[in-house]
């Protein structure tokens, strides 16, 4: 089922997220929305705050970025093929050089800014099983997880922006609000209209 994309300035992207058991009511399709409401939307990864749920899970699915004709043959298939369930991550390292990439967010429609990030990271989690994985990923799949765990953290990625650049999306980010930015998928945003 697609489920509605919460929009920037609703509390649920600034909290916390809680860790859940197996027992997690209807998981299976949590995880299944997720992934349908995330394709539908265009997107790459998808966190639980972004569709109303303060819970500790995400979702990707680098395919898109596999296109990129500037990227070798092995780092287009490493992409094409890398799509994960991610419940109670908890990021172990981050290390290496920081890199910049531009990023959006379904959750903040038609903003995008250059964002940096280290490029190699160790994250332990559970997939859709609840079997712990601890794992090292680099690159454009690090990032995206990087950007998604963000979320489960209350943390958005214009947060990682300069004052200058936040200064100049200011009334960006009061549309989205305000509900006067018209993505192209079903968004709940933070004010109602016509208050």
């Amino acid at each position: 089922m697609i489920l509605p994309i919460i929009g920037y300035g609703d509390p649920v992207l600034r909290k916390l997220c809680e860790a859940i058991t197996p027992q997690y009511p209807n998981l299976n399709e949590t995880i299944a929305s997720m992934y349908e409401t995330m394709y539908n939307a265009y997107g790459v990864g998808l966190a639980a705050p972004q569709v109303g749920l303060a819970i500790r899970l995400f979702v990707i699915d680098t395919a898109p970025f596999s296109e990129d004709d500037e990227l070798s043959k092995d780092e287009q298939l490493l992409l094409k093929n890398f799509k994960r369930t991610f419940i109670n991550a908890k990021m172990v390292k981050e290390e290496g050089e920081e890199w910049g990439f531009n990023e959006g967010c379904l959750s903040i429609p038609e903003v995008r800014e250059d964002v940096y990030r280290h490029e190699k990271i160790t994250i332990e989690y559970c997939d859709e099983d609840f079997n712990t994985k601890t794992e090292v990923f680099d690159g454009l799949i690090a990032r995206v997880i990087q950007h998604e765990y963000d979320h489960i953290e209350g943390i958005l990625f214009t947060d990682h922006i300069s004052s200058l650049k936040k200064q100049l999306i200011k009334k960006k980010l009061q549309n989205i609000m305000e509900g006067k930015t018209r993505p192209e998928y079903k968004m709940k945003y933070a004010v109602k209209k016509g208050r």
